[in-house]
């Protein structure tokens, strides 16, 4: 095989005030035959005396040309990454283009693969290749041909790349830049820097440790956190860390059996810690001599969901549990500095000594301009959830929410399902006759567990709401932004509510953090102090609604958990005296009825949601805060369940429990009890009783 230069007078000239990369102008012809067959060594070099080079570029050359061809260099202009090449096999002629995406030549220090294609054709040559893709195109449609039992995959792995000496191994990438960090993260937050140089883990002599974020029971933000096999892998010298079964557990149906109980108990093959010696003798390669580590990185943040989908497929455990607790933690973790004085002190709550069992969370206790916005320094996006043990069914409940939900709050986050991770299980086991594994590295991972929340009292036994771990984390440490209005929340809110068409439900609330510098009532009596906060002189004030709409989500045309037809009746009237006394706006929802947009709508305008126990509640999630925003909550006589209480309270909203003609409130919260008939029919309710609390409420008389 022989390589010349073209005449310099087919070279274009060099543009005026350029300076590409990776550009070399061929000057003169010249003859040479190369070091060595099948390769273009040094090009740059051989050409020392005919070329003017800028940048340095090695060209090999693969199989597609044979060593009796000669080829002819035209030029290579690096801006538009052309190279035209004559190549003569048997003394015919051949002309091609060459871009940044062939297979045959690499270009410089970056590899950049070029294409090659025909450069001229004649009439005849483009006749031919019409009439043969049209025979081409007829075949395929009328007599395509499947996969059949004598279908064979060629394996196209180099296992020994020895006996090709003239392949270089790449070189390691250029150190990055120091990580920037937006204002007001923390500065344990830095080594989101180091996302870019895990992207390079293959070449890295010693493989990242794993380290944590944040945790609480059934909530963990990894650092380096590693899967292989379905194994989630722990890269420590030691074992200093949480508990393993208080961050995951073995994802099966749950039943509250003692045996089922201890079924879900983790072991080895669910979570376990690898050493480095141990990581590197697993995954790890010969770097310095070319050879890669088996460790791949999954870019970016992901979610991971230890869950089956026995309450993945229900509204409200998804979206008020799973997603409350994910946005509180996720949400929590990235605010920054912690806030001391919003941490709430247990001696002076409303629950001295946690005397009720029942009754968290406790009030909100501080007065800090923090806990009134609802607009924070957003944290960085979560790239990607996975279920990995719930189907692409598994996730999604009938009325079709759950997914309504996660496409319009999260609308640029990836879904990969339990087929999607058992596709990366498979592919990170050996191949028979390999002696290592694969491995995937989760830079950032946030894993949650539901069997795991349940572990610790908190969720166990108080408040049985697997959000509650996150959430009072996250206050217990000063990072739960916008306690009294859910500010944690509200991107979330904001973005649905969006979606639905409802508007920018929370103008007023933007006004006035412009306004005042953070805090939100200007009718407020405050004080600017020197350091720039507000010093209270009186409680700052959610603001009032412009106009107060009650809705009450009617079930009666439902299946189940109905109010008798009596009592329906005695309820509406009530509430219907009751909005032409106090003028506030009635609206009898029918979910059913509505599409999902107008339901949303009509809860991105309500301050008062009222209907018995059930899904429809869940809604409330939505509600745009306001000094008087409530749910009031129907049950079963002596019934009682921390749903729509614990998720009301969390989101800064009154929460009124009503058994027909009685009705209690935080603190006064009963325990939970599913008596006979909390899920029937005839569920009775005094109507007046209702309608006076709703009255109340908007006097003033409950705070």
């Amino acid at each position: 095989m022989y390589v010349h230069c073209a005449s310099p007078e087919l070279v274009p000239q060099r543009p005026p005030h350029s300076s590409p990369r990776n550009a070399v102008y061929i000057k003169h012809s010249k003859l040479f035959k190369p070091e060595k067959s099948g390769c273009i060594k040094n090009a740059t070099y051989l050409f020392t005396s005919e070329t003017s080079v800028e940048d340095t570029a090695d060209f090999h050359l693969r199989d597609s040309v044979s060593e009796s061809s000669s080829i002819a260099l035209v030029c290579i202009n690096a801006p538009t990454s052309i190279v035209e090449v004559v190549v003569f096999v048997e003394q015919s002629a051949e002309v091609f283009n060459l871009t940044k995406n062939s297979p045959t030549f690499l270009l410089g220090d970056h590899q950049s693969p070029m294409t090659v294609f025909r450069h001229q054709f004649s009439w005849r040559d483009i006749m031919l290749l019409l009439l043969g893709a049209t025979m081409m195109h007829l075949v395929t449609v009328f007599y395509s041909i499947g996969p059949t039992e004598t279908s064979f995959i060629i394996n196209t792995h180099v296992h020994d790349i020895s006996q090709a000496e003239f392949i270089k191994p790449s070189p390691p990438p250029p150190p990055d830049p120091p990580a920037t960090i937006a204002p007001g993260f923390p500065s344990d937050l830095e080594y989101l820097g180091d996302v870019h140089r895990i992207a390079g883990v293959h070449l890295t002599s010693a493989l990242p440790m794993t380290s944590i974020m944040h945790h609480a029971p059934g909530y963990t933000i990894f650092r380096n956190l590693y899967m292989s096999n379905g194994t989630l892998f722990i890269l420590s010298p030691n074992n200093s860390f949480p508990e393993i079964r208080m961050m995951t557990s073995v994802s099966m149906f749950a039943d509250g059996s003692p045996e089922n109980i201890a079924a879900r108990e983790p072991n080895s093959d669910i979570m376990d810690f690898i050493t480095p010696e141990a990581a590197k003798k697993r995954w790890g390669g010969d770097v310095q001599n070319g050879v890669r580590n088996h460790v791949f990185t999954v870019e970016g943040n992901t979610a991971l969901f230890n869950d089956p989908s026995q309450f993945l497929r229900h509204y409200y455990h998804f979206v008020a549990e799973l997603w409350i607790g994910a946005q509180a933690f996720w949400h929590g973790a990235f605010s920054s500095p912690p806030i001391e004085s919003t941490i709430p002190d247990l001696r002076k709550s409303s629950n001295v000594g946690g005397q009720n069992w029942n009754a968290y969370p406790i009030d909100t206790q501080t007065q800090h301009e923090s806990a009134y916005q609802l607009h924070h320094p957003a944290p960085p996006p979560i790239h990607r959830s996975i279920f990995m043990h719930a189907t692409a069914d598994g996730w999604r409940d009938d009325p079709g929410f759950n997914s309504y939900f996660l496409r319009a709050a999260y609308p640029s986050m990836s879904v990969e399902h339990q087929e999607d991770w058992d596709d990366r299980v498979a592919a990170s086991r050996s191949n028979s006759g390999q002696d290592q594994d694969r491995a995937w590295l989760f830079p950032t991972a946030m894993l949650i567990d539901r069997s795991a929340t349940f572990r610790d009292d908190m969720t166990g036994s108080h408040t049985q709401r697997t959000a509650a771990q996150a959430w009072e984390y996250m206050r217990n440490i000063g990072r739960l932004r916008g306690e009294r209005v859910g500010g944690w929340w509200e991107p979330v809110r904001d973005a649905v509510l969006r979606f639905a068409g409802a508007g920018d439900v929370q103008e007023e609330y933007r006004e006035r953090e412009l306004l005042l510098d953070g805090t939100e009532d200007r009718r407020a009596e405050n004080k600017m102090g020197e350091d720039g906060h507000i010093g209270v002189t009186k409680q700052i004030d959610i603001p009032m609604p412009h106009k107060v709409v009650v809705t009450y989500i009617s079930r009666q045309s439902g299946v189940r958990r109905k109010l008798t037809p009596a009592s329906h009746e005695s309820l509406v009237s009530a509430l219907r005296e009751s909005a032409d006394r106090k003028g506030f706006e009635l609206i009898i929802m029918e979910a059913e009825k509505l599409t999902k947009d107008e339901q949303l709508q009509v809860i991105g305008r309500t301050t008062i949601l009222l209907g018995v126990h059930g899904n429809g509640l869940t809604h409330l999630v939505f509600m745009p805060p306001t000094r008087l925003s409530s749910v009031i909550e129907i049950f079963y006589p002596g019934g009682f369940a921390h749903d729509y209480h614990w998720t009301a309270r969390a989101l800064g909203m009154q929460h009124f429990a009503v058994w027909n003609d009685t009705f209690l409130t935080h603190p006064d919260e009963p325990s939970v009890v599913y008596p006979e008939g909390f899920q029937d029919d005839y569920i009775p309710v005094h109507g007046p009783t209702v309608a006076k609390i709703i009255e109340d409420r908007l006097d003033g008389k409950f705070s």
